[in-house]
């Protein structure tokens, strides 16, 4: 896979070198000679450019790539480089930084994100994952297909404690797509039990994540 980064600062080398870790192409992409480090990812190509200029992806050659990453930290040009991306270039994936969580809103399909990565957002739900028994707790957000991936913590008292995956009746627009127990992850064998305190993760749309909450916890969802 070929992914373009926007933005050479910290966060969008650590996102180079952890994806050059694991096998892809990257492109490193700022306008700022200060942040061509190339010594510090040294297996992925740099290019010193504006990547708000249609001419620097064409440089670029966007058209490349399967993944476009916009990590600077200005939000606007986020939207622009996605945008451009994805209505110039055709790429098929795009991934938004939100610096300012009241710029959020902005970042969707209109401005050609498919998926918006908001720091405050990520950790609160990280906090409220570990804490939270019983309440759908919404990860992130697919804004293509507008589908969320959401957990829900199996409380003692669920009248699903103990079935199996295929006797429970999942609500519609809902998939189980892992169920994480003890530090491992099961994949979500129809054959399998599921048992309190499970941490069960799904790719659900926002309407069906109240009937998630009824179906798992009606004690506290009455």
């Amino acid at each position: 896979m070929r992914v373009a980064i926007a933005g050479a600062g910290a966060v969008g080398r650590s996102v180079a070198a952890e994806l050059l870790e694991n096998g892809h192409e990257v492109l490193l992409i700022d306008k700022d000679p200060r942040a061509i480090k190339a010594a510090t990812v040294p297996k992925a190509e740099w290019l010193l450019a504006d990547a708000c200029e249609l001419s620097s992806l064409d440089e670029a050659a966007l058209q490349r790539c399967d993944v476009v990453i916009a990590s600077t930290g200005d939000d606007k040009a986020n939207l622009v480089i996605a945008l451009l991306a994805k209505t110039e270039f055709a790429v098929p994936r795009t991934v938004g930084r939100v610096n300012h969580p009241s710029n959020e809103w902005l970042f969707n399909e209109a401005w050609g994100v498919d998926i918006a990565v908001s720091t405050p957002r990520i950790m609160s739900a990280l906090v409220e994952e570990a804490v939270t028994v019983g309440d759908v707790v919404r990860l992130f957000t697919f804004q293509q297909s507008e589908a969320n991936m959401v957990e829900l913590t199996l409380p003692d008292d669920s009248p699903f404690v103990g079935s199996t995956i295929a006797e429970v009746p999942w609500p519609a627009d809902t998939s189980l797509v892992a169920v994480l127990r003890e530090g491992h992850v099961h994949s979500p064998d129809p054959d399998a039990t599921i048992e309190a305190h499970d941490e069960l993760l799904f790719v659900s749309t926002t309407e069906a994540e109240p009937d998630i909450e009824r179906l798992l916890a009606p004690s506290a969802h009455h």
